[in-house]
């Protein structure tokens, strides 16, 4: 499923119009990118919860000579699906 695809889902059932229906569709992924930068959790009842997870530096090697590097420190993007997303994709 695309962003399109959203769009063209609620405009359907909701009866928007293209644009308020896209607008609105943007405005909701958009507090969810501001959250996430600030690592504040995004839980969405129902389908799960995504959050910030900080990597610490760590030992790596270079897979073309084989010289340990040192992997940078990062933030990686988490989710974790609800039980009730889980019961629902395997037919219960």
């Amino acid at each position: 499923m695309t962003k399109a695809d959203i769009v063209n889902t609620l405009k359907e059932k909701i009866g928007f119009s293209n644009i308020e229906t896209h607008e609105t569709v943007d405005l909701i992924f958009e507090l969810m990118k501001q959250s996430l930068e600030s690592e504040k959790q995004v839980k969405i009842s129902g389908f799960g919860n995504f959050n910030v997870k900080s990597k610490k530096v760590r030992p790596g090697r270079n897979p073309q000579t084989g010289e340990p590097i040192a992997i940078s420190p990062r933030k990686v993007l988490g989710f974790k699906s609800s039980p009730v997303l889980i019961k629902r994709m395997n037919g219960k």
